[in-house]
C-alpha cells in the first residue's frame, strides 16, 4: 500500500523544526499576509527561507498558505509576496481565490498550486473544476465520507486529493462560513475567524419559545481519524493533513510523531484502533474531545463538545481529602512537579474550575490495582470529590522539545559557484577573470609581476587567497592557472586586493540583475492584474441566455411558493426559488405551475440549488434539475457543469467573488451572471465593477453581469451537523418528525442575545441564517453609480414584509434609472430597527 504524504502545520520556525524532526514529509506555513491565520501564526519571509533550507536538506517540502480571498487592490501585493516566497524556496502554494489561481499561473507558469479546503470541494463536479484550472491537488471538505472520496477519486483520478486527519474542526463547510464576518469585521474567508462556533448557545422553538437544548451546540470536537487511515490510504488520498498552525511546537512534534508511527504500522498492514487515536499523548497535548470525523458517515450528538469548547486535558482521578494547604488525590497515573492541573466540580455542582502548576507533590501510596495516592501543595481549598484533570504534562512537553533540539535554528545560505581564470607574465599586471551566476568580471593587480626570489605565485597560494570569500555569497570552485607563467611573484596584499575588486564588481552586477529581475516581475504582475481575461462561452452569448437588461434587475430569492407570487406582484423582475431550504419539499408539479404562471407575466423563475450537494444527494437534485429552469447556485461545480450543459446559471454569493479575475473565471466557466461576495464594501464593489469593465467584458456587460445582495439574511453557516437531532440524541437524517412536525422553526441564541434561525434543509443539513437582515437601501445610489444594475432581495424566514420591501426597492431603483431622487427612507421604515448594514461600510 502506498503511504500518503504526512503534512504538518507550522506557525513558527520552531514548529517547522518540530515537524521535520518527527517524521513530516512536508510542512505548510503562512508568510506575513494573505493566509487563513492572521494573528501570530505566520513566519517572516526570512524565516520561510530558513524553513525551506531545513526542509530541502532533508528531502522534505514546504507549502505556503495563500488561502484567503483577495480584494482587487490586493492582487499585486499577493502575487509579489508569493514571488518573494518562491525566491526563498517554497514548493507549492495553497490557494482559495479562483482569480488568484489564474494570476499565479500567468505570472509563475510552472509553479505548483494546491486548492484550499476553503474552496469547498466536496463532490466530483467541484473536483473537475479544480483539475480544469490546472490545480495539482485539492484539500477536500472535512465533511466528506469515505464513500464520497471514492466517488471523487473515481471521477477525477488525475487530481491529487488531500484530507485533514487530525486537529480542530470547523463546524461549517470551509469557505461557507460568513457568521464571524457578519457579527464583526473578522471574516473566516480572510483569515480572521472570531470562532462564533465556540460560543454557548440556547436552542429554542421559534413559535413557542420553548428551550430545547443549551450548551456549546455548534462547537465541534477535534478530529482524530487514525482509525480510518488504512481506508483513506487505500482510496488513494495523496496527502494527510494535520491542523494546527496556531499550536505550539510541542503539539506539532507530538501529533506528527504519533501519525508517523500510525502510518508506519498501516504500511505494514495494520489497522489502527479508534481508542489509540483518542487517548494518550494526543489527548494530553491538546483535545476538545475527539471524534473520528465523518469518514465513516454522518456523526450526531457525539460530534459536538457540548459542555466546554477548550482543551480538556486528561482526567486522572478525584480528590479524596482537602484542607487549606494540601489536597490528597487518587489517580490512575502519577502527577509530577511542573504538571498543570485543574480541579473540576462534579456534574451538577457549582463553582469555577481551579487550576495551577504543581510546585510540590508527595506520593503517599500505590495500590495493587495501579491507583496512586498523592498529596499536592495548594493555596486553595479544593472540594471533596472534584475531578483531577492534568492540563499539561511536563514530561511530555520536555520529550517533545528534545525531539527537535538538535535541528539547527538557522540555515547557511547556499553559496554561488565562483570560477577564476588567471593570466600573467613577467612585467605584466596579473589579470583574473571571475565568473559567477552568469556574470563575468575582470580584476587586475596594480603591481606588475616579477621573477620570484623566494615563493612564486602558484595554484596553492592563489586558491588560498582568492578563496577567502568569507561572508560573501560566493565560493571559489574552478581555478584555471594555465595562462599564468610559473616562477612569478606578487605580494599577498595585492592578491587580496584583486579578490576584493572582483567581489565588489560581482556584487554590483548581482544587485543590478536582482533589481532588474524584481522590476521585470513587478511589470508582469501589473500586466497580469490589469488584463482581465474573460472568455465568454458560446451558449451564454446565444439569445435565450443573453437578454441584456435595459435599465435594472430586481431579483427576489424566496423559499416558499406563496412568497414567490407576492414578490412578483410587488415588482420583482426575477424570482429565484429554493425548495430545499426546509422540510418538506413541495411537489415538483407546484413548482412547474409557478414557473408557468410567472413566465406568462414575463418574469423568469430560477431554481436555487443547495451550495452543498454530496455525491449521494445528486440523484435527488437531478429530479429538480429536470424542470429545465434557469439556475442560481453557490456550488462552483454546478456552475460549470450546468452552464456547459446549456443551462442559464447565475453564480450565487457563496462562490465568493472578491475580485475581477474571479468574476472572469466564473464567466469563463459559463456563468451568465455572478452575485458579488456579501463581504465586500460599497467601495470594493466599485473596484470590482471598474476592474471588470476595464477588462475584456467592457462596461455594459460588466454592469449587466454582476448582482449585489441588497436585503436579506445570508446563510451564515452551512453545517452537516443538525442541532435539533443532536438535542434529542436522534440519528441524523432519520428524525424528520422533529423538524417537520414538532419543531419546524427553531433558532439558536448567543450570549449577547442575537438569534439565528436554523433551517434544516432537504438533506438534513443545517443552514444558520444571519440574526438580522442586511438592509442596504442607504447605499443604493453609490452602488448604482458604480455600474451595478442587478439587485437581489433574499427572503428566507417567515414574517418578512415581502410585498412592501420589494415594491419600495423597485420604486427606488426606478427612480435611480430615471435620474431622480429615490425614497430610501420608506424602505428603512418598512424594515424597522432590527437590521444590519452588513459589510457595505465595514471592511473585512
Amino acid at each position: 500500500m502506498r503511504v500518503p504524504e504526512l503534512l504538518a502545520p507550522a506557525g513558527s520556525l520552531d514548529a517547522v523544526r518540530a515537524a521535520l524532526a518527527n517524521g513530516a514529509d512536508s510542512v505548510y506555513l503562512g508568510a506575513e499576509k494573505f493566509n487563513a491565520r492572521d494573528d501570530g501564526a505566520q513566519l517572516t519571509l526570512a524565516e520561510v527561507g530558513v524553513a525551506c533550507q531545513l526542509a530541502h536538506a532533508r528531502g522534505k517540502r514546504v507549502y505556503l498558505t495563500l488561502n484567503t480571498l483577495v480584494k482587487p487592490g490586493e492582487l499585486e501585493d499577493a502575487l509579489a509576496l508569493l514571488g518573494d516566497a518562491i525566491d526563498r524556496g517554497i514548493d507549492a502554494a495553497i490557494v482559495q481565490d479562483l482569480g488568484l489561481v489564474r494570476l499565479i499561473q500567468r505570472v509563475y507558469p510552472t509553479f505548483e498550486i494546491h486548492g484550499s479546503t476553503q474552496m469547498t470541494v466536496h463532490d466530483a463536479s467541484g473536483a473537475r473544476v479544480m483539475r480544469e484550472l490546472g490545480i495539482e491537488r485539492v484539500v477536500l471538505a472535512r465533511e466528506n465520507t469515505l464513500s464520497d472520496i471514492r466517488v471523487i477519486r473515481g471521477a477525477v483520478p488525475e487530481l491529487g486529493l488531500e484530507s485533514f486527519v487530525h486537529g480542530a474542526l470547523c463546524i461549517a463547510y470551509s469557505g461557507q462560513c460568513f457568521m464571524s464576518g457578519m457579527i464583526s469585521e473578522r471574516s473566516a474567508n480572510r483569515g480572521s475567524c472570531a470562532q462564533s462556533c465556540r460560543k454557548d448557545y440556547s436552542l429554542t422553538d421559534s413559535a413557542t419559545g420553548e428551550t430545547i437544548d443549551s450548551g456549546f451546540l455548534i462547537s465541534a470536537k477535534d478530529l482524530a481519524a487514525g482509525q480510518h487511515l488504512a481506508e483513506i490510504a487505500e482510496l488513494g488520498i495523496a496527502c494527510l493533513k494535520v491542523e494546527g498552525r496556531k499550536k505550539k511546537p510541542e503539539y506539532v512534534a507530538t501529533v506528527t510523531k504519533s501519525y508517523r508511527d500510525f502510518l508506519t504500522r498501516v504500511a505494514g498492514g495494520e489497522r489502527i484502533a479508534a481508542d489509540e487515536t483518542m487517548s494518550g499523548d494526543l489527548v494530553q497535548i491538546f483535545s476538545r474531545g475527539f471524534t473520528g470525523g465523518m469518514f465513516g458517515g454522518r456523526a450526531g450528538r457525539s460530534y459536538i463538545t457540548r459542555d466546554q469548547p477548550d482543551n480538556r486535558g486528561t482526567l486522572l482521578g478525584v480528590v479524596t481529602r482537602s484542607d487549606a494547604f494540601e489536597v490528597v488525590v487518587e489517580l490512575s497515573e502519577p502527577l509530577e512537579v511542573n504538571d498543570g492541573i485543574v480541579f473540576e466540580s462534579l456534574d451538577g455542582a457549582t463553582g469555577e474550575p481551579i487550576g495551577f502548576t504543581i510546585s510540590r507533590i508527595t506520593t503517599i501510596a500505590t495500590a495493587p490495582n495501579g491507583l496512586v495516592r498523592q498529596a499536592i501543595a495548594t493555596r486553595s481549598r479544593i472540594p471533596l470529590g472534584a475531578r483531577v484533570v492534568r492540563s499539561s504534562h511536563a514530561a511530555l512537553l520536555a520529550r517533545a522539545r528534545a525531539s527537535y533540539a538538535d535541528l539547527p535554528t538557522t540555515a547557511k545560505d547556499k553559496k554561488t559557484r565562483l570560477d577564476a581564470r588567471v593570466f600573467g607574465s613577467p612585467g605584466a599586471h596579473l589579470k583574473v577573470v571571475f565568473s559567477a551566476g552568469g556574470e563575468s568580471v575582470t580584476a587586475r593587480s596594480e603591481i606588475q609581476l616579477a621573477p620570484a626570489a623566494k615563493r612564486a605565485v602558484d595554484q596553492t597560494q592563489l586558491r588560498e587567497q582568492l578563496g577567502r570569500l568569507g561572508d560573501t555569497p560566493f565560493a571559489l570552485a574552478a581555478l584555471d592557472t594555465t595562462a599564468l607563467e610559473p616562477g612569478l611573484f606578487l605580494p599577498v596584499s595585492e592578491l587580496n586586493r584583486v579578490r576584493q575588486s572582483a567581489v565588489e564588481q560581482l556584487m554590483v552586477r548581482r544587485d543590478w540583475a536582482e533589481q532588474s529581475r524584481i522590476a521585470d516581475r513587478a511589470a508582469r504582475i501589473r500586466e497580469a492584474v490589469a488584463a482581465v481575461r474573460c472568455s465568454v462561452s458560446e451558449h451564454r452569448e446565444s439569445p435565450e441566455h443573453r437578454t441584456p437588461i435595459t435599465t435594472h434587475r430586481l431579483a427576489a430569492d424566496v423559499s416558499r411558493i406563496e412568497d414567490a407570487r407576492t414578490a412578483a406582484d410587488a415588482g420583482a423582475t426575477e424570482i429565484s426559488y429554493d425548495p430545499f431550504l426546509r422540510h418538506p419539499l413541495p411537489p415538483v408539479t407546484r413548482v412547474r405551475a409557478l414557473a408557468d404562471d410567472l413566465a406568462a407575466r414575463g418574469i423568469p423563475l430560477r431554481l436555487r440549488t443547495p451550495t452543498i450537494v454530496r455525491p449521494e444527494e445528486r440523484k435527488a437534485l437531478d429530479k429538480w434539475l429536470a424542470l429545465e429552469l434557469p439556475i442560481l447556485t453557490g456550488h462552483l461545480g454546478l456552475v460549470a457543469e450546468l452552464s456547459r450543459a446549456g443551462r442559464d446559471v447565475v453564480a450565487d454569493y457563496a462562490v465568493n467573488v472578491f475580485n475581477q479575475h474571479t468574476a472572469a473565471e466564473l464567466f469563463r466557466l459559463g456563468a451568465s451572471r455572478i452575485v458579488a461576495s456579501v463581504e465586500l464594501t460599497t467601495d470594493e464593489i466599485g473596484q470590482l465593477m471598474r476592474a471588470s469593465a476595464a477588462g475584456d467584458l467592457g462596461v455594459s456587460a460588466a454592469n449587466d453581469m454582476v448582482d449585489v445582495l441588497a436585503y436579506g439574511r445570508p446563510e451564515g453557516m452551512t453545517i452537516e451537523h443538525c442541532v435539533l437531532s443532536a438535542a434529542y440524541d436522534r440519528e441524523p437524517t432519520t428524525c424528520r418528525d422533529l423538524c417537520v412536525q414538532k419543531h419546524p422553526l427553531v433558532q439558536i441564541t448567543d450570549p449577547a442575545g442575537y438569534t439565528f434561525a436554523v433551517a434544516t434543509d432537504s438533506a438534513c443539513r443545517n443552514r444558520l441564517l444571519h440574526s438580522r437582515p442586511i438592509e442596504a437601501s442607504e447605499y443604493l445610489p453609490r452602488v448604482w453609480s458604480s455600474g451595478v444594475r442587478g439587485f437581489r432581495l433574499l427572503f428566507n424566514v417567515p414574517g418578512d414584509p415581502i410585498g412592501e420591501i420589494v415594491s419600495r426597492y423597485r420604486a427606488a431603483l426606478d427612480a435611480l434609472a430615471a435620474n431622480t431622487t429615490p425614497d430610501l427612507a420608506s424602505i428603512r421604515a418598512t424594515v424597522g430597527s432590527a437590521f444590519t448594514r452588513g459589510h457595505f461600510a465595514r471592511a473585512v
